[in-house]
């Protein structure tokens, strides 16, 4: 049975692209114009990606003393905090909206030094926990 005239052009055409990707594939290997100077990368005293190799490169005196290792330090700030109990459940815990931030912060009844209730000015402690910030040293303010 014979193939019709749509098989035979599609055939020659994929022939026709086979030659075309072999020249190009040759044309690539003789005509390679990629040196090593576009392979290579150098890292400079800052940590940053140059393409200046580091003998050509004017050097920077770097101060041992200046270099951070770990996370950033933490900045003491005020420890004391005042807010107001904006949610107290039955169950021994709330919620207490700082002054400052505005910011929600868990408390537990255990953290108390008297008994609370909503609306109480308070002052205390923010500590972290395993599921965010909590209020500890829960005292009373008048």
């Amino acid at each position: 049975m014979a193939d019709s005239f749509s098989k035979k052009e599609n055939f020659k055409k994929k022939i026709q692209k086979q030659k075309e990707k072999a020249l190009r594939r040759e044309d690539r290997k003789t005509n390679n114009n990629k040196g090593a100077e576009d392979v290579f990368m150098y890292v400079d005293e800052f940590g940053r990606l140059t393409s200046t190799p580091p003998e050509d490169r004017e050097r920077q005196e770097i101060n041992i003393d200046e270099i951070q290792l770990g996370a950033a330090p933490i900045i003491a700030e005020d420890i004391r905090k005042t807010g107001i109990i904006t949610f107290h459940s039955e169950k021994g815990y709330g919620f207490i909206t700082e002054d400052n931030s505005k910011e929600n912060v868990f408390f537990h009844n255990n953290s108390c030094a008297h008994p609370v209730k909503k609306g109480n000015k308070v002052s205390f402690e923010k500590e972290k926990s395993p599921k965010g910030f909590s209020a500890v040293n829960i005292q009373l303010v008048k």
